[in-house]
């Protein structure tokens, strides 16, 4: 395979018209440079300078060759000069997933920190379900993804991210907000607005209220949080939210039960046999710095968004 180094000789060589010059600038030896000159030639099959006294000019083929390898050369430079700017993580993109929670409440700060630092990196964002990021990542149209474990897929290697409480919250004026720390048996003939039957977050709840022998009256399905939080600020429906979702929230207080804790845990996935790109890589780190930062407010005894004082 032949050497960008000697087709930059030759180049070198075409530009200065003399082989002593060229080997000047180069920094080489005249004959070092000679020798990359006829290694070039003995790479391509043809003689590509004619010598002389006054110097050294291009035969017909050192002229295609010098018009063909200035191409060669600077697409070459172009190439290493993106790859350096990705490493420092001046370009690239960021192709990256995650549910409602993950797109609306936990993503937004975190890819803002990072586009600070790092104005030139891209970011495509997907919000769906955690099968569907799973499976997005697995067929590699998206690096990364932020579901709720568990996962199903042996493919994707799973980093655990932050674990996020479930609440429930009515809204300021409902009746189970005026008491300390109800009962699970207050939810008795409560109506409840659920997220949809088929999500992980749905299916975690559920989980939880039967393990601890609760039965509910789910009147409405809504993928939304904020239109969850909307139906229940404005209804005397309650609802378990992901306590991340309430940031910002308005109308509705959490309502802390006694008996029952509801966390489910959220990771980042990719594909396990994909290396992540310097961006994404770099992502990583900053949503660890972000989420970190969080718990370590959250557990320092400041209450959850929307709580009531």
């Amino acid at each position: 395979m032949m050497d960008l180094e000697l087709l930059r000789s030759l180049v070198s060589v075409s530009e200065h018209g003399a082989i002593t010059e060229a080997a000047r600038v180069l920094g080489l030896s005249q004959s070092a440079l000679s020798r990359r000159i006829l290694q070039l030639e003995e790479a391509l099959g043809t003689s590509l300078l004619e010598r002389s006294r006054r110097g050294a000019s291009l035969t017909e083929m050192g002229r295609l060759a010098v018009a063909e390898g200035r191409d060669l050369l600077e697409r070459y430079d172009r190439l290493r000069g993106d790859i350096a700017a990705h490493l420092r993580h001046e370009a690239g993109s960021v192709r990256i997933g995650g549910g409602a929670t993950a797109v609306s409440f936990l993503l937004p700060r975190a890819i803002a920190s990072f586009q600070r630092r790092h104005p030139g990196i891209r970011f495509q964002l997907k919000e769906a379900s955690s099968n569907e990021i799973e499976n997005d990542v697995a067929q590699e149209r998206l690096e990364l993804g932020i579901v709720t474990l568990p996962t199903r897929n042996r493919e994707l290697a799973v980093r655990p991210l932050y674990d996020d409480r479930i609440v429930l919250v009515g809204a300021r004026e409902h009746p189970l907000t005026e008491q300390r720390r109800p009962p699970l048996s207050a939810l008795r003939d409560q109506a409840l607005v659920g997220f949809e039957a088929d999500s992980a977050i749905r299916r975690l709840i559920d989980g939880a209220l039967r393990q601890a022998g609760v039965s509910v009256n789910v009147v409405m399905e809504l993928r939304s949080i904020a239109a969850i939080l909307q139906m229940v600020a404005l209804t005397r429906n309650l609802a378990f939210v992901s306590e991340l979702g309430l940031r910002g929230a308005r109308g509705v207080r959490v309502i802390p039960l006694r008996g029952l804790a509801i966390v489910r845990s959220l990771a980042v996935i990719q594909k396990r046999s994909r290396p992540l790109s310097p961006a994404a890589s770099a992502f990583i780190e900053r949503l660890d710095a972000e989420l970190g930062s969080a718990h370590r407010s959250r557990d320092g005894g400041h209450p959850p968004p929307g709580a009531a004082p």
